[in-house]
């Protein structure tokens, strides 16, 4: 079972997925019924396609050649999601398709998979009750022209409401501290200009087709503020975003409580505050109304107080932090007095990377402040330890994991957001500029703004990041051949070793490479040097050092 977490822990969203995920995907859940509302005469309404670009209404959708996907859409809720359903159609095929394929590789087992159907149905049987009248029409309109190639796990409708309910659950059941998530802000004489920039990295991995097509969504709503948000096509809750009064929301993920029923979504929770709210304060009351059934994070930034501060929400309570300087740094443990004492918060601070990574954060932030954007971006593409030490590429102890699903930054203050573009962080950042969006843009043309844009990482282009790339492809047919039990090369296994050679991860593989092939020996030596090196979480630590016990007994 720890083998099957260690491996199923790089799986979803930032929000997270693994084990707890693979039940948000299987749902048939009967108790959930379809919205009964009249559909506007959008629903009949034929997509054009024009040059470079295809609209329904005054709704469109666009492929950037920075390869991102842009989409508009205005009008009431129902409205919205059918024309969510029609333009992006095909890349919601593409999305669930991935995800599921993703599934079934990490659940092979038709049985396990029927009974955490059965598990979801209970959990979130109550689902409807805490989700806004507003997002579930919206929801619903996206699942209209749904395809049902997949109503074996559910009704279109059933699959996406779940799916944005799908990390929480699986967050909590899991009861681990995810691959996590890094944000900052800075404003004040922290700022070169001593407006607000924040900076969030996303880190999650479901494979590297799930991340292909990012979308920067739009929003024009019939109530509420306009607003921007970085996801994934079908994806309504918000990750990231900003607003146009200035009020931009970020999620991390911290410690939760096993659950015992539904509550509101955190992506949903914070779609809410980031469309109804245009202060701190505002954010603050509508998380502290809202019931959750995992804890979270939200860093708040916002043009209109000229700060950050971040709401720390768990199932029982919710505390607003505020920085006594002129900057902020969100990992995924507490910081406010309200949970200095709380078990799994401190449990999560001794056992988790977190600590470390706000502390490489704030350490980044001190030797390059005052921050601009160019600097922001410098600081999420991070891949070294605390003091610059090489701690391997892809180590969870870094800011950048290399696994991020999107980073960006934001400028609450000039309505600017850079959304980063492939590989990773490492890809150009290009700027959009929200008060254009809404009011000059039309998708004929490029919506971006390319004097702008912040340049690509040099690291891409080095032998290092070659050999990255490698170690990732070569991992994989590792634990592959094994789980397939066609058992690697000794070759292969020490290549993985001479590929990144200061990541635990890799001597930890080829450990159990060579214990699989019986080789105790060479299985104990090398997980002997991961011990040497940064390991992430105390889990990790602990499981290298039983494994080395078994060994030697």
């Amino acid at each position: 079972m720890k083998r099957f977490l260690k491996i199923s822990i790089y799986t979803f969203l930032g929000l997270s997925i693994s084990l707890g995920t693979l039940i948000g995907i299987c749902i048939a859940l009967s108790e959930i019924k379809e919205p009964n509302l009249e559909l506007p005469s959008i629903k009949e309404a034929k997509v054009v396609e024009a040059s470079g670009y295809r609209s329904v209404g005054n709704n469109w959708i666009r492929q950037s050649e920075s390869g991102l996907w842009e989409v508009y859409v205005e009008g009431s809720d129902i409205e919205r999601g059918l024309a969510l359903g029609k333009l992006e159609k095909d890349l919601m095929v593409f999305q669930e398709r991935v995800f599921v394929n993703q599934i079934n590789e990490l659940v092979p087992s038709r049985s396990y998979v029927n009974f955490l159907k059965h598990l979801t149905a209970f959990y979130n049987r109550n689902l409807t009750d805490y989700i806004p009248q507003e997002y579930q029409y919206e929801i619903y309109g996206t699942t209209v022209e749904g395809t049902h190639e997949f109503d074996y796990i559910g009704t279109p409708y059933e699959r996406q409401l779940n799916y944005h309910a799908a990390h929480d659950l699986g967050h909590a059941m899991q009861d681990y501290m995810l691959v996590g998530c890094t944000s900052f802000a800075t404003w004040g004489d922290s700022s070169v200009d001593s407006t607000l920039t924040i900076g969030r990295n996303f880190d999650f991995y479901m494979g590297d087709e799930f991340a292909r097509n990012k979308v920067i969504s739009f929003y024009n709503p019939q109530y509420g503020y306009k607003f921007a948000m970085v996801g994934w096509a079908g994806m309504t809750g918000v990750l990231s975003g900003m607003n146009t009064e200035g009020l931009t929301v970020t999620i991390n993920a911290a410690k939760s409580d096993m659950p015992t029923s539904s509550a509101m979504p955190i992506s949903l929770l914070a779609r809410k505050i980031l469309q109804y709210s245009s202060t701190i304060q505002e954010a603050f009351a509508i998380a502290d109304s809202a019931q959750t059934f995992v804890s979270e994070s939200i860093l708040i930034g916002s043009a209109k107080d000229k700060r950050a501060a971040i709401i720390e929400k768990s199932t029982e309570k919710t505390a607003l932090y505020e920085s006594n300087s002129t900057s902020i740094v969100c990992a995924n443990h507490y910081q406010s007095p309200l949970f200095a004492n709380d078990k799994r918060n401190i449990e999560n601070i001794q056992t988790s990377d977190s600590p470390y990574r706000q502390k490489r954060a704030e350490q980044l932030l001190n030797e390059k402040k005052p921050i601009d954007p160019q600097k922001a971006v410098e600081i999420l593409r991070d891949t070294k330890g605390i003091d610059g030490k090489n701690i391997g590429l892809g180590n969870e102890k870094a800011l950048n994991q290399l696994i991020g699903h999107h980073s960006v930054v934001f400028q609450p203050e000039k309505a600017l957001m850079w959304v980063s573009t492939a590989h990773w962080q490492l890809g150009r950042f290009v700027a959009y500029d929200l008060n254009k969006i809404f009011n000059e843009v039309h998708p004929d043309q490029e919506v971006y703004e390319k004097e702008l844009e912040i340049k690509e990482d040099s690291l891409i282009y080095t032998p290092e990041f070659k050999n990255y790339l490698g170690y990732r492809h070569t991992k994989k047919a590792i634990k592959k051949s094994m789980a397939s039990k066609q058992q690697p090369t000794s070759k292969e296994i020490r290549s993985l070793t001479l590929l990144n050679p200061n990541l635990f991860e890799a001597y930890d593989i080829a450990g159990d490479a060579f214990w699989a092939r019986e080789l105790k020996d060479s299985a104990v030596c090398y997980w002997k040097k991961a011990l040497t090196l940064e390991i992430p979480k105390l889990g990790e630590r602990e499981n290298i050092e039983e494994k080395i016990k078994e060994a030697e007994d």
